[in-house]
């Protein structure tokens, strides 16, 4: 973990403006900046930079965030990624912070293979082009494939000479760790001995999404029935298949603008087809989509399109795993290369502009496709039908997510058309998978839990909102959200002998009148802040938060939905327009130039600078005053209609005068400020 001194280092060094700014044309528009949104096509501007603020926010699409969150949304890294970007950028060294000694010694693992894999591209890319061998061989052989030289160099291709040990002897030379170069497979020990793994062999560097190597496929040139076509790194730390699409690193910005992603079998599909500019494409290497490649794929996109070859393999291949990217909510369609074709040979073939063509025009529905290949197999066999007819109504099952249930139907209505079965029948078959499912996961739910969800179902049930109370909720979020960007706006300014936050907080010690979860997580790690880390508090520390709820959250409170026109300032800042005025005539002669009965505004206007915090402060906290009395109000009214003594009925009376005197003041103040 990146211990938090070398965070704050991090965002206290963050300029928003140098770092978006670096993907993004701005313009400075009064004081902020301007430029075309990344995230969604436009040709007016509104995506909107705040550099006081160090938030984004596009009127267009409606995308905000800080610069971490942008980095994490433009360039797809983690948090994690997003702020070891940054410490390179600025120069910061990192500090990490670890529970164990094993998560230590996990860390300096992965990071020393991190830094032998990097050695080793550098040092088959060397080879590649600066020796005999790699030039004749490697280069030859890549170039007679149609690779030109900026794609090999973009995708970092390398050579690995027939030599017994060539990359044994460098990397021994160069001081790294046996232990850590047999993990990595590109050594192995035959005998005793030392020697390269990857004889003999083009290179094919595996990057993570942040661009680091994280292992390596090599092809072989030579025939030789013994050895393997492609040998991968073995699974170690950094390396694990299931994780991994070959080429996501190099597409994953072209994926997220196309909103689709084609989807490939091996290194040379990946790397033709970015020659010939189509960049949203990754490889699954031949193997099962996993769980972990899908959801990597669902970052950038919904929308997979699998390209794979027209023959048997091909078909079989693009088939596996492919219920799963359903319950993950992918559109998956499916495209067959024909004539014994590979994307890789026919893009080639036919180029770029046809090749796009072709997958638009023969793109396959993958559910219809299955039903299609399935009954072509079962032919006249009843049992066979039956059989396909179940396993259809399985797969329809796994599109579970209530926005899709649309889709469900649509599916089950063309399946059943098809299958020349009654629709009804085949809506009741999938029904029966979806139930089945449902009750096999209630019962692996713990009892209590169960009990619960069955509790808080009842009470839903037995409430009735009427929309006057929805309004006054409604009312309520917002009022509750300002005093959350009051507390984060102004927190850590002077109030008395303390901070703004400690008076605050200090006055709503109840916080059963807070309704908005996000609020009341807020306040608790503001609470958690102002006892450990004082000297720093500040909004970014929540803006900037490792918890995306929180960051996100922090954003949308602070984000700038209005800004003064220059014509405005230039006219009506204490600092220039009236001030300018009051200097070319007399004070007398400007009032009479105002028109009458606007001295008011007059007046307001030359106190635009001013600083309004503890307006805005008394502002929040007499709602949530208001708030508490209403409630006491609601509750001493319960009191007044049950059965009392002479007495006591008399004290409930004066107790809702008393109430309602503070009431009236409260909203008497409240009616004198404007909530922003």
């Amino acid at each position: 973990m990146i211990s938090q001194n070398t965070i704050q280092q991090i965002l206290g060094r963050i300029d928003i403006i140098d770092v978006v700014g670096g993907f993004v044309k701005l313009k400075k528009r009064g004081t902020n900046y301007l430029g075309l949104c990344p995230f969604h096509n436009e040709r007016t501007p509104s995506f909107t930079v705040s550099p006081s603020k160090e938030i984004y926010k596009c009127f267009g699409c409606g995308k905000s965030g800080n610069t971490i969150s942008f980095l994490m949304e433009h360039e797809k890294y983690s948090y994690v990624d997003s702020l070891r970007w940054l410490a390179n950028r600025y120069g910061i060294e990192i500090e990490e912070n670890f529970a164990t000694d094993e998560q230590r010694q996990q860390m300096q693992v992965a990071d020393s293979l991190y830094i032998i894999n990097n050695f080793a591209q550098q040092f088959f890319s060397k080879t590649l082009f600066e020796t005999e061998d790699g030039r004749n061989i490697g280069l030859s052989y890549l170039k007679e494939r149609g690779f030109r030289e900026d794609i090999i160099k973009k995708f970092q291709l390398g050579y690995n000479p027939e030599a017994r040990d060539s990359f044994t002897k460098a990397a021994i030379a160069a001081q790294y760790n046996t232990e850590l170069l047999l993990k990595t497979g590109l050594v192995a020990n035959r005998n005793d001995q030392l020697m390269d793994n990857y004889r003999g062999r083009i290179i094919f560097p595996v990057h993570n999404h942040s661009g680091k190597v994280l292992g390596f496929g090599a092809r072989i040139l030579k025939t030789n029935d013994k050895a393997p076509k492609y040998i991968n790194t073995p699974e170690n730390e950094i390396y694990v298949k299931s994780k991994i699409l070959y080429g996501s690193y190099f597409a994953r910005i072209a994926i997220d603008k196309a909103d689709e992603c084609l989807l490939v079998e091996g290194y040379t599909d990946v790397i033709s087809l970015h020659q010939s500019g189509i960049e949203n494409v990754v490889a699954s290497g031949g193997t099962s989509l996993t769980i972990d490649q899908l959801r990597l794929i669902r970052k950038y996109t919904n929308n997979l399109t699998i390209v794979y070859d027209g023959d048997a393999a091909g078909i079989k291949a693009a088939l596996r795993g492919l219920d799963l990217a359903l319950e993950e909510g992918l559109n998956v369609k499916l495209v067959l290369i024909p004539d014994k074709e590979d994307p890789d040979s026919y893009v080639n073939k036919v180029g770029a502009s046809a090749f796009n063509e072709f997958v638009r025009s023969n793109r396959k529905d993958f559910i219809l496709f299955q039903l299609e290949v399935a009954l072509k197999d079962a032919g006249s066999d009843s049992t066979k039908k039956s059989e396909v007819v179940n396993s259809i109504a399985e797969t329809i099952s796994k599109i579970n997510k209530a926005e899709d249930f649309t889709k469900q139907q649509d599916y089950i209505k063309q399946c059943s058309e098809i299958l020349k079965i009654d629709e009804g029948g085949l809506h009741a078959l999938v029904n029966k998978f979806i139930r089945n499912k449902i009750s096999t996961q209630e019962k692996a739910l713990p009892f209590e839990e169960a009990r619960s969800h069955e509790e808080n179902a009842q009470k839903a049930a037995a409430t009735d909102y009427d929309d006057a109370t929805f309004n006054l909720l409604f009312k309520d979020e917002l009022q509750e959200k300002e005093f959350a960007r009051v507390l984060l706006e102004h927190g850590n300014k002077k109030w008395n002998t303390g901070l703004v936050a400690e008076f605050m907080l200090d006055e709503i010690l109840d916080e059963g009148l807070f309704d908005n979860a996000d609020v009341l997580k807020l306040i608790s790690e503001y609470k958690k802040a102002l006892e450990k880390e004082r000297t720093i508090l500040n909004k970014n520390l929540f803006v900037y938060s490792d918890d995306p709820a929180i960051s996100s959250f922090a954003v949308s409170l602070l984000n700038f939905p209005y800004e003064a026109s220059e014509h405005w300032k230039r006219e009506f800042s204490s600092s220039t327009g009236y001030q300018k005025k009051l200097f070319e005539q007399s004070y007398e002669d400007f009032i009479r130039s105002v028109t009458v009965g606007n001295e008011n505004e007059l007046m307001t206007f030359l106190k635009m600078d001013e600083d309004k915090t503890h307006i805005e402060i008394e502002s929040a906290l007499n709602y949530l005053k208001l708030k508490k009395i209403k409630r006491m109000l609601l509750e001493n009214q319960v009191d007044l209609e049950k059965n009392h003594t002479h007495e006591e009925y008399r004290t409930l009376t004066q107790t809702h005068e008393h109430l309602k005197q503070m009431e009236r003041e409260i909203s008497g103040k409240l009616g004198a400020v404007i909530i922003k």
